[in-house]
């Protein structure tokens, strides 16, 4: 049985090391990694497969940044290439992405089932180009693997109840598996200088960076904050600090992107975090670190219980006074699963296969 994982971004690198190691394990199962190219800055990139051993991948379309339809179409043409050569019986898929839409789009329209890692979330804003790659890779995939009961909730809205499992999430069993190594380290292995107090911040969604007056406040907002802010920058936010003339002040400590492990290093050390990003939020979560949200809404509703992740939008008032609220430590936190859910999206994926072996 062959199969081919969809990859692009960042945190489809890391749900796929979960995947891949799991299919390691079972034999029957060969997979293949398509590598679209959307993130390809070394830093959140090559980093990602070397410390995180992901297999390299068999095919790189090189897409890299452009328009959303210009990228997404660029990937179909590539993606529907391969998969016309390599005739798998199942593609895989992770998350929210333009890599997500196009690997589903392109195997749908060969008749190829699709199996989606991550469905069923929902901000319920499609201003953002993520909701609509989500609705619409759910709507069109055969599998559907839920990482919350909230999750399988709405697709069950949706009338896709048949095609949808609770697995629990992919990014928890991730973080079970490198915290205690992280952990048991002597020493930090962070390559720069790391205060001993400091709030987090990763900021790189369109909707905070591609306005310049918003970006400005945001930077002036972290530069006011009371100790000091790290902050990692990503290549879209790096870009666009420079073309808005934004000079970070003195309270920031700048650095390149981060890979994986010390990201969790960096969210485990941390007073909070403060982020856009769905990945950081749920990290901090899983790890117990405060978090503080620059958006109106969250994909991940489970990580607002107990003030665990407080959303402020951009406000600085806001965001000052949610950086001053403690979560409740007795929150149940259980609601992502087990740290199992790499096992049993595979095997209810070795299930389908035979089950549609079987009838043909």
């Amino acid at each position: 049985m062959k199969i081919i994982t969809i990859i692009g971004a960042r945190p489809q690198f890391i749900k796929a090391a979960v995947i891949s190691r799991n299919i390691n394990q079972n034999h029957n199962i060969q997979e293949i990694l398509l590598h679209t190219g959307q993130h390809y800055d070394h830093n959140i990139n090559d980093i990602f497969f070397d410390e995180l051993n992901i297999p390299a991948p068999k095919y790189n379309l090189n897409i890299g940044s452009d328009t959303h339809g210009a990228q997404t179409a660029k990937m179909l043409v590539g993606i529907e290439n391969i998969l016309l050569n390599e005739k798998p019986d199942y593609v895989l898929v992770y998350g929210d992405t333009n890599s997500t839409l196009a690997g589903a789009l392109a195997a749908v329209k060969l008749h190829i089932p699709v199996a989606h890692v991550e469905a069923g979330l929902r901000s319920f804003n499609r201003k953002m180009p993520e909701e609509l790659n989500r609705i619409i890779t759910d709507s069109i995939s055969e599998l559907l693997f839920a990482p919350t009961m909230t999750a399988v909730t709405q697709l069950e809205k949706e009338d896709r109840k048949d095609a949808t499992h609770f697995t629990g999430d992919v990014m928890y069993d991730s973080v079970l598996y490198y915290k205690n190594q992280i952990l048991s380290q002597k020493s930090s292995s962070l390559p720069f200088y790391c205060p001993s107090e400091y709030y987090l911040a990763t900021i790189h969604r369109a909707e905070n960076t591609d306005d310049p007056i918003l970006l400005k406040k945001i930077f002036s907002t972290l530069n006011e904050l009371e100790i000091p802010v790290l902050f990692p920058l990503h290549p879209r936010t790096k870009q666009k600090i420079k073309s808005y003339n934004i000079i970070p002040g003195s309270n920031l400590i700048i650095t390149e992107p981060v890979g994986y492990l010390h990201l969790l290093e960096l969210i485990l050390k941390s007073q909070k975090v403060i982020t856009d990003s769905g990945g950081v939020q749920k990290e901090a979560y899983f790890l117990d670190t405060p978090c503080v949200t620059i958006r109106e809404e969250t994909e991940w509703i489970e990580t607002l219980d107990g003030n665990h992740n407080i959303l402020c939008g951009t406000d600085s008032n806001r965001i000052k006074q949610a950086l001053l609220i403690s979560p409740n430590l007795n929150v149940n936190k259980n609601c992502f699963g087990d740290g199992h859910a790499g096992e049993k999206i595979i095997q209810l994926l070795t299930d389908k296969l035979i089950k549609n072996l079987n009838v043909l």
